[in-house]
């Protein structure tokens, strides 16, 4: 089940948070710099000691102070590659991978690859959710998404997509690699 709400991240209620990074592992939105606070040092120092990672690449912790079992850091830019399509998808992907290696049955997140000059909510719901719906009809945790939004707009974007998109049935979504 996808859910669209508006609202903080923090405050889903979901055992799992995505939370999409620049590969340097800062904050790429306002939504998520308001997050970082409630992380706390320590798991923001884990993810320094990291070091950089590669576009798409996603990276569970513990939540800090987040009302969540675990957060999924997923990177979705670099200094020297802007936010695409491309690394956003496998991004989403590979976080819902480590959500359904980790036993998680519902994450929040939200709408991802936007921020300033990056995607808008309509084309980052094009691009998450016949990803999402896909991944729901495959059966795998997580078994419930919810997309946490800001604006009505995001809110409008996400639930148009999901209705034409839910109406238009598993034979034309895409298969997603196993």
């Amino acid at each position: 089940m996808i859910e669209v709400v508006r609202g903080e991240l923090a405050g889903a209620g979901t055992p799992g948070v995505l939370r999409p990074v620049a590969a340097e592992w800062t904050a790429v939105t306002p939504a998520m710099r308001r997050l970082d606070p409630l992380l706390g040092p320590e798991i923001l120092e884990q993810c320094q000691r990291m070091g950089e990672l590669p576009i798409g690449t996603a990276i569970v912790t513990g939540a800090g102070a987040i009302p969540a079992d675990l957060l999924i850091h997923v990177v979705v830019r670099s200094a020297t590659e802007p936010v695409t399509a491309g690394g956003t998808a496998r991004g989403l992907l590979n976080g819902l991978r480590r959500a359904e290696e980790w036993g998680i049955e519902a994450v929040a997140m939200p709408p991802l690859g936007t921020g300033a000059g990056y995607l808008d909510a309509e084309e980052s719901a094009d691009l998450m959710v016949p990803i999402l719906l896909e991944w729901m009809r495959s059966e795998r945790p997580p078994r419930r998404v919810v997309v946490v939004v800001e604006t009505e707009y995001e809110f409008d974007a996400f639930e148009r997509r999901i209705r034409r998109d839910d109406a238009a049935g598993p034979a034309d979504l895409p298969l997603l690699d196993p």
